[in-house]
């Protein structure tokens, strides 16, 4: 009886040994809070679990593991193994992306920046730049074109954005320039603090990003269509950690993403866009429309010379710039 009752504990103790090393914890850093930017990943994290019984997670962390603008540094020294972060929080970091950060370059859709995103990521030139920071590119966040949300007189025509202190990051900030602007880039988390402090008068955001961080609390006025552009934050995986899982796991995660980023959308243009109209009318802000002649001046003066600059920019640290611009413009031409 010994005998049968020391095989017993045994094979229970190998059982709760391998049960062990089947589970797999990555940890995630995301900042702010869960918001409309953050749903993919959430999404993600379920079907993962519910795919692997629980032996696969993702513990989600808002703001707890590292600072947004240092997302990528994190994943790069596997202190983290996924992790969101926005392209022109550190443009020399992940240069090849930025192109989707161009101004004016005519996206229509969520559905449609996904699969942009998507072709751009999969490219070897993009691929490899990530590489540097053994980071693998694993989904977008897409995000509808950005507009401005600010305080004190609203804008009557483009010209009295001259002198106007702007948060804007990316092609976005490139673009007010051009209509004498002058734009700073921050993180969202810093927003509406510099706005409660005067440091900035308007802040360019897409409309979850308004409401989640509050910048429409002191604001006056928004822009409804001056659509300059939008930024690209995708989320990435520590390539170590990913080439680890095992086959099962690997497939959960990577086949969870289509799920996910559906889930992404439906919620962005129900929820959440069901809810912007709404707030700003509670509120009172003015909504600013600009005319179709100078939005199409706006665009002759920011998009071709953003292009131009961006093309020599990176093609001088040896990318295929032309190419990855050629890519993404044609693919919209052609209604991808």
């Amino acid at each position: 009886m010994r005998k049968i009752l020391s095989r017993t504990a045994v094979a229970a103790l190998s059982m709760a040994f391998v049960t062990e090393a089947m589970a797999t914890e990555w940890n995630v850093s995301l900042w702010g809070k869960r918001r409309a930017f953050t749903e993919h990943v959430e999404k993600l994290a379920e079907l993962v679990s519910e795919k692997t019984g629980g032996e696969f997670t993702l513990n989600i962390s808002y703001g707890g593991l590292s600072k947004n603008r240092e997302n990528l540094d994190g994943i790069s020294i596997g202190a983290f193994e996924m992790a969101q972060f926005c392209a022109g929080y550190h443009r020399d970091k992940n240069p090849s992306i930025t192109v989707m950060e161009l101004p004016f370059l005519g996206v229509s859709s969520l559905e449609q920046e996904i699969e942009l995103s998507m072709a751009v990521y999969q490219h070897p030139a993009v691929v490899e730049d990530l590489a540097r920071w053994d980071a693998t590119l694993l989904m977008p966040s897409p995000l509808p074109q950005y507009n401005l949300v600010g305080m004190g007189d609203a804008p009557a025509k483009l010209g009295d954005f001259a002198g106007l202190s702007v948060r804007a990051t990316g092609g976005i900030g490139k673009a007010m320039e051009t209509v004498g602007a002058v734009p700073t880039s921050m993180s969202a988390t810093e927003v509406r603090q510099a706005m409660d402090s005067g440091v900035v008068k308007a802040v360019a955001f897409a409309p979850h990003a308004h409401m989640s961080y509050g910048t429409i609390e002191n604001a006056t006025w928004w822009t409804s269509n001056l659509n300059p552009g939008t930024v690209n934050c995708p989320v990435v995986v520590n390539t170590e950690a990913l080439n680890s899982l095992s086959d099962a796991h690997r497939d959960a995660l990577l086949g969870s993403v289509e799920e996910s980023l559906n889930h992404y959308v439906a919620t962005y243009n129900g929820k959440t866009m069901d809810a912007w109209g709404p707030a700003l009318d509670e509120r009172g802000i003015t909504k600013v429309a600009f005319t179709d002649e100078e939005i199409a001046a706006f665009k002759e003066a920011a998009a071709a010379p953003a292009a131009k600059a961006w093309i020599e920019e990176n093609t001088a640290r040896g990318l295929p710039a032309q190419e990855l611009y050629d890519m993404v413009t044609g693919m919209i031409a052609n209604g991808s």
